[in-house]
Protein backbone atom coordinates (compact mmCIF):
# COMPACT_ATOMS: atom_id res chain seq x y z
CA UNK A 1 0.00 0.00 0.00
CA UNK A 2 1.57 3.43 -0.89
CA UNK A 3 -0.13 5.33 2.16
CA UNK A 4 -2.61 4.77 4.58
CA UNK A 5 -3.65 5.71 7.83
CA UNK A 6 -2.81 4.88 11.30
CA UNK A 7 -4.27 5.10 14.19
CA UNK A 8 -1.84 6.70 17.53
CA UNK A 9 -3.06 7.21 20.52
CA UNK A 10 -0.46 9.96 21.73
CA UNK A 11 0.41 13.62 20.46
CA UNK A 12 3.46 13.77 19.36
CA UNK A 13 5.95 16.20 17.41
CA UNK A 14 6.43 13.30 14.80
CA UNK A 15 4.96 10.34 13.56
CA UNK A 16 5.72 6.82 12.48
CA UNK A 17 6.16 5.64 8.68
CA UNK A 18 3.31 2.82 9.14
CA UNK A 19 2.67 1.89 6.28
CA UNK A 20 5.87 1.12 5.33
CA UNK A 21 7.89 -2.44 5.29
CA UNK A 22 8.30 -3.53 8.96
CA UNK A 23 5.85 -0.80 10.48
CA UNK A 24 4.31 -2.04 13.59
CA UNK A 25 0.54 0.09 14.27
CA UNK A 26 -1.05 -0.11 17.60
CA UNK A 27 -0.41 2.12 21.21
CA UNK A 28 1.57 4.07 22.39
CA UNK A 29 2.27 3.05 25.87
CA UNK A 30 6.13 2.18 26.43
CA UNK A 31 7.37 -1.13 25.89
CA UNK A 32 10.31 -3.02 27.61
CA UNK A 33 13.80 -2.40 25.85
CA UNK A 34 15.02 -5.90 26.69
CA UNK A 35 15.01 -6.93 23.44
CA UNK A 36 16.96 -3.98 22.11
CA UNK A 37 19.44 -4.82 24.71
CA UNK A 38 19.41 -8.29 23.94
CA UNK A 39 19.88 -7.90 20.26
CA UNK A 40 22.87 -5.09 20.95
CA UNK A 41 24.50 -7.98 23.38
CA UNK A 42 24.32 -10.51 20.47
CA UNK A 43 26.03 -7.45 17.50
CA UNK A 44 28.55 -7.09 20.13
CA UNK A 45 29.58 -10.57 21.08
CA UNK A 46 29.50 -11.59 17.09
CA UNK A 47 31.40 -8.60 16.52
CA UNK A 48 34.41 -9.97 19.38
CA UNK A 49 34.38 -13.43 17.81
CA UNK A 50 35.23 -12.26 14.59
CA UNK A 51 38.24 -10.27 16.14
CA UNK A 52 36.87 -6.60 15.29
CA UNK A 53 37.22 -3.60 17.70
CA UNK A 54 34.13 -0.92 17.68
CA UNK A 55 35.98 1.18 15.37
CA UNK A 56 37.04 -1.59 12.58
CA UNK A 57 33.23 -2.77 12.99
CA UNK A 58 31.80 0.84 12.33
CA UNK A 59 34.12 1.29 9.19
CA UNK A 60 32.67 -1.98 8.15
CA UNK A 61 28.63 -1.15 8.09
CA UNK A 62 29.48 2.36 7.26
CA UNK A 63 27.91 4.21 10.89
CA UNK A 64 29.62 5.62 13.33
CA UNK A 65 31.23 4.30 16.37
CA UNK A 66 29.00 6.32 18.57
CA UNK A 67 25.69 4.86 16.82
CA UNK A 68 27.45 1.23 16.81
CA UNK A 69 27.62 1.60 20.89
CA UNK A 70 24.39 3.05 21.08
CA UNK A 71 22.80 -0.09 19.68
CA UNK A 72 25.51 -2.72 21.35
CA UNK A 73 24.02 -0.87 24.39
CA UNK A 74 20.40 -1.63 23.79
CA UNK A 75 19.85 2.25 22.92
CA UNK A 76 19.18 2.53 19.84
CA UNK A 77 16.82 0.97 17.15
CA UNK A 78 19.23 -0.66 14.26
CA UNK A 79 17.71 0.18 11.10
CA UNK A 80 17.71 -2.17 8.27
CA UNK A 81 21.02 -0.79 6.32
CA UNK A 82 22.90 -1.64 9.52
CA UNK A 83 21.34 -5.19 9.98
CA UNK A 84 22.20 -6.00 6.22
CA UNK A 85 25.77 -4.63 6.53
CA UNK A 86 26.47 -6.05 9.91
CA UNK A 87 25.21 -9.62 8.34
CA UNK A 88 27.61 -9.36 5.75
CA UNK A 89 30.36 -8.25 7.87
CA UNK A 90 29.99 -10.68 10.67
CA UNK A 91 29.31 -13.83 8.23
CA UNK A 92 26.04 -13.88 7.16
CA UNK A 93 24.48 -15.89 9.69
CA UNK A 94 21.07 -14.57 9.41
CA UNK A 95 21.27 -14.46 13.38
CA UNK A 96 20.63 -10.36 13.04
CA UNK A 97 17.92 -10.62 10.26
CA UNK A 98 15.88 -12.46 12.56
CA UNK A 99 16.38 -11.07 15.77
CA UNK A 100 15.80 -7.41 14.51
CA UNK A 101 11.99 -9.11 13.54
CA UNK A 102 11.25 -9.43 17.51
CA UNK A 103 12.79 -5.91 18.70
CA UNK A 104 10.11 -3.50 20.70
CA UNK A 105 10.53 0.03 20.87
CA UNK A 106 12.86 1.97 23.03
CA UNK A 107 10.77 3.43 25.92
CA UNK A 108 9.50 7.07 25.08
CA UNK A 109 8.75 5.73 21.37
CA UNK A 110 5.29 4.96 20.54
CA UNK A 111 4.91 1.82 18.54
CA UNK A 112 3.74 3.45 15.63
CA UNK A 113 6.79 5.19 15.09
CA UNK A 114 9.38 2.82 15.56
CA UNK A 115 10.03 2.64 11.61
CA UNK A 116 9.96 6.07 10.95
CA UNK A 117 12.34 6.16 13.87
CA UNK A 118 14.35 4.02 12.06
CA UNK A 119 14.30 5.85 8.79
CA UNK A 120 15.01 8.53 10.52
CA UNK A 121 18.36 7.03 11.97
CA UNK A 122 19.74 6.27 8.39
CA UNK A 123 18.39 9.23 6.17
CA UNK A 124 21.02 11.33 4.67
CA UNK A 125 18.70 13.85 3.99
CA UNK A 126 15.61 15.00 6.56
CA UNK A 127 13.43 17.82 5.84
CA UNK A 128 11.12 19.20 8.23
CA UNK A 129 8.16 21.88 8.04
CA UNK A 130 6.09 22.41 10.86
CA UNK A 131 3.79 24.70 12.00
CA UNK A 132 1.82 23.07 15.15
CA UNK A 133 5.44 22.81 17.65
CA UNK A 134 9.00 22.56 17.64
CA UNK A 135 9.88 19.65 16.02
CA UNK A 136 11.31 16.97 18.48
CA UNK A 137 14.98 17.34 17.20
CA UNK A 138 15.17 20.60 18.20
CA UNK A 139 14.01 20.90 21.36
CA UNK A 140 15.29 21.70 24.89
CA UNK A 141 13.50 19.79 27.98
CA UNK A 142 12.04 22.26 29.52
CA UNK A 143 10.19 22.83 26.13
CA UNK A 144 8.92 19.30 25.50
CA UNK A 145 7.81 18.61 29.14
CA UNK A 146 5.79 22.00 28.88
CA UNK A 147 3.92 19.98 25.56
CA UNK A 148 4.14 16.62 27.62
CA UNK A 149 2.01 18.67 30.76
CA UNK A 150 -0.47 19.62 28.09
CA UNK A 151 -0.83 16.20 27.14
CA UNK A 152 -4.56 14.27 27.06
CA UNK A 153 -4.75 11.85 28.70
CA UNK A 154 -2.39 13.48 31.13
CA UNK A 155 0.75 11.57 31.56
CA UNK A 156 2.86 10.83 34.46
CA UNK A 157 6.41 11.81 35.38
CA UNK A 158 7.99 8.64 34.41
CA UNK A 159 6.38 8.61 30.94
CA UNK A 160 7.67 12.62 30.40
CA UNK A 161 10.82 11.42 31.41
CA UNK A 162 11.08 8.52 28.79
CA UNK A 163 9.38 10.74 26.31
CA UNK A 164 12.35 12.98 27.09
CA UNK A 165 15.37 10.26 27.10
CA UNK A 166 14.28 9.23 23.76
CA UNK A 167 14.06 12.86 22.29
CA UNK A 168 17.70 13.09 23.37
CA UNK A 169 18.75 9.94 21.76
CA UNK A 170 17.20 11.15 18.64
CA UNK A 171 18.78 14.17 18.76
CA UNK A 172 22.13 13.15 18.77
CA UNK A 173 21.73 12.44 14.60
CA UNK A 174 22.27 16.00 14.31
CA UNK A 175 25.90 15.89 15.39
CA UNK A 176 26.95 12.18 15.08
CA UNK A 177 25.35 11.79 11.33
CA UNK A 178 27.59 15.06 10.35
CA UNK A 179 27.35 13.95 6.78
CA UNK A 180 23.16 14.29 6.93
CA UNK A 181 21.67 17.45 5.52
CA UNK A 182 18.91 18.33 8.14
CA UNK A 183 16.65 21.12 7.17
CA UNK A 184 13.48 22.97 9.03
CA UNK A 185 11.61 25.36 8.19
CA UNK A 186 9.66 26.66 11.45
CA UNK A 187 6.62 28.97 11.37
CA UNK A 188 7.50 32.22 13.39
CA UNK A 189 4.50 32.43 15.36
CA UNK A 190 5.83 28.69 16.84
CA UNK A 191 7.97 31.00 19.08
CA UNK A 192 6.01 34.02 19.15
CA UNK A 193 3.51 31.57 21.34
CA UNK A 194 5.50 31.79 24.21
CA UNK A 195 4.90 27.65 25.15
CA UNK A 196 6.12 27.32 28.60
CA UNK A 197 7.06 30.92 29.65
CA UNK A 198 8.94 33.48 28.22
CA UNK A 199 12.05 31.77 30.17
CA UNK A 200 10.84 28.54 28.04
CA UNK A 201 11.05 30.19 24.73
CA UNK A 202 14.27 32.31 25.16
CA UNK A 203 15.86 29.38 26.20
CA UNK A 204 14.37 27.26 23.32
CA UNK A 205 15.24 30.01 20.68
CA UNK A 206 19.19 30.05 21.86
CA UNK A 207 19.22 26.51 21.06
CA UNK A 208 17.80 26.84 18.09
CA UNK A 209 20.55 29.16 17.14
CA UNK A 210 22.91 27.03 18.18
CA UNK A 211 22.07 23.76 16.55
CA UNK A 212 21.79 26.26 13.56
CA UNK A 213 25.68 26.33 13.82
CA UNK A 214 26.01 22.94 12.69
CA UNK A 215 27.49 22.86 8.81
CA UNK A 216 24.86 19.99 8.09
CA UNK A 217 21.97 21.53 9.56
CA UNK A 218 19.92 24.41 7.95
CA UNK A 219 17.57 26.43 9.29
CA UNK A 220 14.45 28.71 8.19
CA UNK A 221 12.11 31.19 9.65
CA UNK A 222 8.12 31.64 7.84
CA UNK A 223 7.88 35.31 8.61
CA UNK A 224 4.48 35.55 10.26
CA UNK A 225 3.32 37.70 7.64
CA UNK A 226 3.77 35.75 4.61
CA UNK A 227 1.08 36.39 1.23
CA UNK A 228 2.42 32.99 -0.83
CA UNK A 229 2.59 29.99 1.58
CA UNK A 230 3.06 26.78 -0.38
CA UNK A 231 2.53 25.06 3.30
CA UNK A 232 -1.23 25.33 4.08
CA UNK A 233 -2.23 22.05 4.08
CA UNK A 234 0.04 21.26 7.33
CA UNK A 235 3.36 19.72 8.58
CA UNK A 236 5.38 18.37 6.00
CA UNK A 237 8.20 15.40 6.56
CA UNK A 238 10.34 14.13 3.88
CA UNK A 239 13.56 12.12 4.38
CA UNK A 240 15.50 10.15 1.92
CA UNK A 241 17.12 6.97 2.55
CA UNK A 242 21.02 6.00 1.83
CA UNK A 243 19.41 3.77 -1.12
CA UNK A 244 18.44 7.18 -2.41
CA UNK A 245 14.53 6.12 -1.87
CA UNK A 246 12.59 8.97 -0.63
CA UNK A 247 9.52 8.62 1.68
CA UNK A 248 6.69 11.29 3.60
CA UNK A 249 4.99 11.37 6.14
CA UNK A 250 1.75 13.39 7.27
CA UNK A 251 -0.08 13.58 11.03
CA UNK A 252 -3.12 14.99 12.25
CA UNK A 253 -4.67 14.84 15.15
CA UNK A 254 -4.59 10.82 16.94
CA UNK A 255 -3.50 9.74 13.48
CA UNK A 256 -0.47 9.48 11.15
CA UNK A 257 -0.14 9.00 7.39
CA UNK A 258 2.98 7.32 5.92
CA UNK A 259 3.67 7.62 2.16
CA UNK A 260 6.10 5.86 -0.14
CA UNK A 261 3.77 6.61 -3.30
CA UNK A 262 6.44 7.95 -5.33
CA UNK A 263 4.33 10.57 -7.04
CA UNK A 264 3.29 11.96 -3.68
CA UNK A 265 6.39 12.26 -2.08
CA UNK A 266 7.67 14.47 -5.04
CA UNK A 267 4.55 16.79 -4.42
CA UNK A 268 5.56 17.04 -0.68
CA UNK A 269 8.66 17.30 -1.95
CA UNK A 270 8.06 20.52 -4.37
CA UNK A 271 5.90 21.67 -1.74
CA UNK A 272 9.01 21.91 0.64
CA UNK A 273 10.98 23.49 -1.97
CA UNK A 274 8.71 26.64 -2.70
CA UNK A 275 8.74 26.79 0.90
CA UNK A 276 12.15 27.29 1.17
CA UNK A 277 11.97 30.28 -1.52
CA UNK A 278 8.88 32.01 0.33
CA UNK A 279 11.02 31.95 4.05
CA UNK A 280 13.78 33.62 5.31
CA UNK A 281 17.24 32.64 4.25
CA UNK A 282 18.96 31.42 6.62
CA UNK A 283 21.31 34.80 7.71
CA UNK A 284 17.54 36.91 7.94
CA UNK A 285 16.21 33.94 9.74
CA UNK A 286 18.95 33.99 12.60
CA UNK A 287 18.79 37.68 12.86
CA UNK A 288 15.25 37.46 13.26
CA UNK A 289 15.48 34.54 15.54
CA UNK A 290 18.00 36.42 17.73
CA UNK A 291 15.80 39.55 17.71
CA UNK A 292 13.17 37.56 18.92
CA UNK A 293 15.33 36.48 22.06
CA UNK A 294 16.67 40.42 22.84
CA UNK A 295 13.01 41.15 23.31
CA UNK A 296 11.45 38.59 25.75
Amino acid sequence: MAYETVSTDEATDEGVAGGLPGAVRGGGEPESSDSLRTFGAVVQALREHAGLSREEFAELVRFSKHTVASIELGRRMPDAAFVDRAEEALGNTGALRKAVRHLARQPGLAAWFRQWARLEGAAITLYTYECRMIPGLLQTEAYARALSAEQLPPLDDEQIAERWAARVERQRLLKERANTAFGFILEEHLLLRRTGGVEVTRELIGHVLEIAKLRNVEIQVMPLVQESHSGLQGPIRVLETPENRWFAYNEGQESGQSISDAKVVSVLQRRYARMRAQALGFENSVSLLERMRGAL
